[in-house]
């Protein structure tokens, strides 16, 4: 038997398939696929046909055997991969052989563990490729694929380059005064500050416009009572999933479903409709129907073409400029009948009618949508990211009066807790990475 530190688990999803996946890792990988198969050596890299057995020698299946030597494999280790025949229980046959000699069952993440622990990836690609899977749009497939790449590793990197930089150069100005330093030192350090604090403050802005890409963007859809929001929604998704009544307050509570649009997966939330409601729980709609359009990153608002302009249209209006920042789209409805509405409120608007052709609609919801995807800005893709670039911009700005002032100790603080944010979203900051700099440069051992 061996220790605990060769793990295995299946994978591939659980259901029936062509094929399953069973993934060892560890020192005792070889050896355990080798008495599995019946087979001594394998040649890395190189895909194998073998049988599997039991510790009884009965026969599992006929399955692909492929060896990763180490270090050159996902986790770093040596690894092994079962391709067996799809289906739960030939891959959970095969986990249960390897356990029998020796391995254990990985812990949720073990494997990614492993390969961050051995210098295979940092934490920005974990995160990648824990995304990647969950993934629901080709956008987010795209840039996950370039931070998988090392496109956001790259990124940290030149800014921890050039705070190591501004701090290499501060120590120095403080422990070694009397030594010859460049003359326009803090006239560069300065420069770079200035740099860093545009890129990453542009990279928090995109990332926010581009919030929604890895889960889906959120359209709120808002009006009045009857005002044709529930008959948009089963016209977007191509079936009545919500009820279409003349009663006004039909919908009461906030309906939400997924559809693809161009590439793009959004999110729909159908809406109560808002007005004055006596009725306590139309009353509760109408409130999340104000939170959703909070939660929105694209508001449609819909107008009926066919009524005079009335106060619960102007309450949507006033909805709409206090979130004005926000996307919005102002959308006339029932074209088809008489006009009565007075558009000189709504400025920019689509006309349509939710009984025929909402294509234009739709065009103009994906233009938006690519706009926020389709950029070669950084984009960064969970909160713990945008916390550290926050926490890194907040110890910069904090630097800059002390910078000027003269006050290098107080400087050289504020710009090594950068340092520690900014590395946090690749790999923790340590602090020989500095005297390397110090020593590599300035060439003090005298």
């Amino acid at each position: 038997m061996f220790d605990d530190n060769t793990i295995v688990a299946i994978a591939t999803a659980n259901g029936i398939g062509s094929i399953s996946i069973v993934r060892v890792s560890g020192a005792h990988a070889l050896e355990i696929a080798s008495k599995i198969s019946k087979k001594e050596t394998f040649k890395p890299r190189l895909a194998t046909l073998c049988p599997l057995h039991t510790t009884n020698d009965e026969l599992i299946d006929e399955a692909l055997v492929l060896y990763f030597k180490a270090p050159f494999s996902f986790t770093g280790e040596d690894v092994v991969e079962f391709q067996c025949h799809g289906g739960v229980a030939i891959a959970n046959m095969v986990v249960n052989e390897v356990l029998a000699y020796g391995a254990r069952l990985a812990n949720p993440g073990e494997f990614s563990k492993r390969a961050f622990l051995n210098n295979k990836i940092d934490l920005s690609k974990a995160e990648a490729i824990s995304k990647i899977i969950e993934a629901r749009s080709e956008d987010a497939v795209k840039l996950l694929a370039k931070q998988l790449k090392g496109e956001l590793t790259s990124f940290v990197n030149d800014i921890r380059e050039d705070l190591l930089f501004m701090l290499a150069y501060t120590e120095v100005s403080i422990d070694y005064a009397e030594d010859d330093l460049p003359s326009d030192i803090f006239e560069q350090i300065q420069n770079k500050m200035e740099k860093i604090q545009v890129k990453l403050t542009n990279t928090l802005d995109a990332s926010k416009r581009r919030e929604g890409m890895i889960e889906g963007f959120k359209v709120a859809i808002i009006g009045k009572p009857n005002v044709g929001k529930s008959s948009l929604l089963n016209k977007l998704l191509n079936y009545d999933r919500a009820i279409i009544s003349d009663i006004a307050g039909t919908t009461r509570d906030t309906i939400e479903e997924s559809v693809k649009i161009g590439t793009h997966i959004i999110k729909i939330v159908d809406t109560a409709g808002i007005r004055n409601a006596s009725d306590v729980i139309e009353q509760i709609g109408i409130e999340k129907s104000i939170e959703a359009i909070g939660e929105a990153d694209i508001v449609i608002s819909l107008f009926d073409n066919s009524k005079l302009i009335d106060d619960e249209d102007l309450k949507i209006l006033d909805l709409l400029e206090e979130n004005s920042e926000k996307k919005i789209i102002k959308v006339v409805n029932k074209s088809d009948l008489e006009s009565k509405l007075d558009k000189s409120n709504l400025v920019e608007f689509i006309e349509l009618s939710t009984k025929e052709d909402i294509n234009p609609l739709i065009k103009n919801i994906e233009t938006i949508l690519d706009s926020n995807t389709h950029s070669d800005e950084m984009t960064l893709i969970s909160k713990r990211q945008v916390n550290s670039v926050e926490d890194t911009l907040y110890h910069l700005n904090m630097s800059m009066m002390p910078l000027h002032n003269g006050e290098l100790e107080f400087f050289a603080h504020h710009i090594t807790e950068g340092l520690e944010a900014i590395s946090n979203i690749t790999r923790p900051y340590e602090n020989d990475q500095m005297l390397d700099v110090m020593f590599g440069e300035f060439c003090l051992g005298k």
